[in-house]
């Protein structure tokens, strides 16, 4: 039987792209299904009174490039051209576009092309260039996405996922959560012993 587990992930997050262009991989190798929920990390972090890399200290900046570029050389990735666009002008566009993907099972596939783009061309995720390639690349309409984006129905499922997984914990992306537990990144849940694992929460 296929174990599940959840994924809460916020198109934004730099060191997402370290998950981005391995997520498929992991999964298959794995043996796992997984549950997707687009959030606004953003919007818990500025509750939290916690933004990550600001601006105003450069220093942090520099070295959150920096191993980024480190750890993609590790785990065998294209070496991101840094400093990317940060932080990404159109956010919400970017993660509700998300939400529609979800529901087209291309999510996985999204974010990769969203983050390659994004990475390695410099064009920032949620911009209409990238998101007009993610499109393209997955073969969908980007008028009819974005009429889709604009539905207040999908707006709805945007916030009721990022209250969730607020009110469920969650601080940081991307996260995973297995049978209530929370992993902030990959490495955490992959070093479970996948046989062991039941329902995630």
């Amino acid at each position: 039987m296929r174990k599940q587990l959840t994924a809460w992930l916020s198109i934004g997050s730099t060191y997402t792209y370290l998950t981005a262009l391995r997520l498929e991989q992991v999964i298959a190798r794995h043996e796992v299904d997984i549950l997707v929920k687009p959030i606004s990390i953003r919007s818990i972090m500025k509750e939290m009174d916690n933004s990550p890399f600001p601006p105003s200290k450069p220093e942090k900046v520099r070295y959150m490039w920096r191993d980024i570029k480190r750890r993609a050389a590790g785990y065998g990735l294209p070496a991101p051209k840094v400093p990317a666009p940060y932080p990404i002008t159109h956010f919400d566009r970017a993660n509700l576009f998300g939400v529609v993907m979800v529901y087209q099972g291309k999510y996985i596939e999204y974010l990769r092309e969203t983050y390659s783009l994004w990475f390695l061309n410099g064009h920032e995720a949620g911009s209409t260039e990238n998101l007009i390639h993610c499109c393209n690349r997955l073969k969908l309409d980007y008028d009819t996405m974005l009429a889709a984006v604009d539905s207040p129905e999908v707006k709805q499922i945007y916030e009721n996922n990022t209250k969730e997984a607020r009110q469920f914990g969650i601080f940081g992306v991307p996260s995973f959560s297995i049978n209530g537990e929370i992993f902030l990144g990959m490495t955490g849940w992959k070093m479970r012993s996948c046989s062991s694992l039941n329902t995630a929460a």
